[in-house]
């Protein structure tokens, strides 16, 4: 047996469905052992959408999505989407091949380093320089992928390892084995609820950790039991539903927003499954004066805003359990009331705008009004993303798929396909601006070819919103930010999609319904209004705050009441 075939048995190991690349000369030999196998190849137009894919994938099913390169060009075209995923906490194995062993010590034809290349942006990663280490080096890239807190993970096949004969002792796949789950213990806990009980006022800050233990039914069920307001980050929209009373909406603006209002206030943070990269504690604690208690799968990151007053590690979904209710504060969440009053107020007030160019709260609300609770959107990131960070409601775990901790252009079209792939009875709209739709739109043909159904909507200004939106915030002046596009609905033909440009605010709608009942891939070319983003900057500039009339600094004000439950 050889090498490859070895490796595509050690693949199927784990479960892996697809893998997403391009064929190339060093990996001739693992492109022909998969022809037999039940492991599905997707052929992509670029090796970044490869890796976008494998990224969202691996995101929405906690399975490591897996993405094949080759050598040099390829494996160098890998490398932002492995970063994202990497920085994303998705679970991603990144393969590529490699020259023979016996031109690594030269220079040579595309060769480079690529495992060094690979060392930053990868939890671990490896070259298999011998035969006998395959089923090793496979089990543990994908265990240490799928290991909280999970990322990328990259395995180098070289092209003269990969030809080999491997005696049969070698050619065994190493079974899997489940995580053990850890625990606090009970004083730990105890004072936890200690902390809990002596805070006047704490808000929780729910992070994409929420989602990845599928803690949401707890996350909720600990903050009714004790009454406590939750803000989410970007990438845990969802964890808690938009229309619970006690969700204060998402935390991640650069700037003043009203959830920002709630946890000014707080004495106490509770952070949940939140990861740094997702948005930084210098923005929601910036005079350090706020306790931090911590509940995650692992010991926090060290950060001099983030004064962790205490901390509990271990499977979040049973800690959460295990504090159940610890107070109960009457009026606590009346304040948390009035900015969700507030928030929901400013949202509808543009369920009905027929200005046109559209705004890009309006397309927003259109997006929501199109879709299922359980239908998946999938954000690019521009100015747009912002937008739908703070505008779009999700009332379901991973149902707004946002890249929030590498952050990286283009991710939207190719992500979409590794939505479709992963949850194929769902529907998917794909949601981008100008700029990012252009940096994969190729991956068209890829999603064509699988016969896939998604939508995409171009939120179309012809500039790059979000840094012209800097750059004015900055200086009051933009530079380099506009750009032509060609006809995007011509494009989307030409790629045997369907294509329709809105031209008054009330087709978009009716649009979007159409084609997400139909079975073809749609791309809906929008014209929005850039000026709302520096209409929004100014009023955030503001202090947006709505008067306190719970007076929530007097302690006269608060009844607490110790319970157990």
């Amino acid at each position: 047996m050889k090498a490859s075939d070895v490796m595509v048995k050690c693949l199927e190991n784990e479960g892996v469905e697809y893998i997403f690349g391009i064929p190339g000369e060093e990996n001739i030999d693992l492109m022909d052992s998969l022809r037999e196998s039940k492991i599905k190849f997707v052929t992509t137009r670029h090796e970044q959408g490869a890796a976008f894919m494998a990224d969202v994938y691996g995101r929405l099913t906690g399975k490591a999505g897996v993405c094949l390169a080759t050598l040099g060009p390829g494996a160098t075209n890998l490398v932002t989407g492995v970063a994202d995923a990497n920085l994303d906490k998705a679970p991603l194995v990144a393969i590529t091949g490699q020259a023979g062993l016996e031109r690594m010590h030269k220079e040579s034809h595309q060769y480079m380093d690529v495992v060094h290349m690979f060392e930053p942006i990868t939890k671990w990663n490896a070259r298999i320089h011998s035969i006998d280490i395959i089923p090793e080096v496979v089990r543990k890239a994908f265990r240490i992928a799928q290991a909280e807190k999970p990322g990328a993970t990259h395995i180098e096949l070289p092209e003269d390892v990969a030809k080999s004969e491997v005696p049969e002792e070698f050619a065994t796949p190493i079974p899997i084995s489940e995580f053990p789950k850890t625990h606090p213990e009970r004083e730990e806990i105890d004072r936890a609820k200690a902390l809990i009980r002596s805070a006047k006022f704490p808000v929780i800050l729910a992070g994409n950790g929420v989602i990845r233990a599928h803690a949401s039914h707890e996350l909720v069920h600990f903050a009714e039991m004790n009454n406590i307001p939750v803000a989410n980050t970007f990438m845990a929209k969802g964890a808690i539903p938009s229309n619970h009373p006690l969700s204060i909406s998402t935390i991640g603006l650069q700037a003043n927003d009203y959830v920002l209002c709630e946890i000014s206030k707080a004495d106490l943070i509770i952070a949940i499954g939140y990861d740094l990269a997702e948005y930084s504690p210098a923005k929601w604690n910036p005079d350090r004066d706020k306790k931090v208690l911590v509940i995650d799968s692992q010991p926090a990151e060290v950060d001099s805003h983030m004064t962790i007053a205490h901390e509990l590690v271990g499977d979040i979904r049973q800690i959460l359990r295990s504090l159940g209710g610890t107070r109960i504060i009457e009026r606590s969440s009346e304040y948390a009331r009035t900015l969700k009053k507030i928030i929901e107020e400013e949202r509808d007030s543009y369920r009905n705008d027929s200005s046109f160019p559209m705004k890009p709260q309006k397309i927003i609300l259109d997006i929501r009004a199109a879709m299922k609770e359980e239908d998946i959107l999938i954000s690019d990131v521009g100015a747009h993303k912002l937008w739908i960070a703070r505008m779009y409601p999700a009332y379901k775990p991973n149902t707004c798929i946002i890249s929030n901790g590498f952050a990286s252009m283009g991710i939207a079209i190719p992500g979409a396909i590794g939505a479709k792939l992963a949850k194929p009875h769902l529907k998917v709209v794909a949601a981008t601006g100008d700029g990012g739709f252009l940096m994969n739109s190729q991956e068209l043909e890829t999603a064509k070819r699988l016969g896939l159904s998604f939508v995409v909507i171009i939120f179309n200004d012809s500039r790059y919103g979000v840094i012209e939106w800097k750059q004015m915030k900055t200086f009051g002046r933009s530079t380099a930010v506009e750009f032509t596009n060609p006809d995007f609905v011509k494009y989307a033909e030409s790629f045997g999609a369907k294509g329709v440009r809105i031209r008054s605010a009330d087709e978009l709608l009716p649009a979007l319904k159409a084609a997400l009942d139909s079975k073809d891939i749609w791309v809906i070319d929008v014209p929005v209004d850039a000026s709302e983003n520096l209409r929004l900057q100014k009023m955030l500039e503001r202090n947006v705050c709505p008067p306190d009339e719970t007076n929530i600094n007097e302690p006269a004000q608060w009844k607490v009441r110790n319970q157990s439950r």
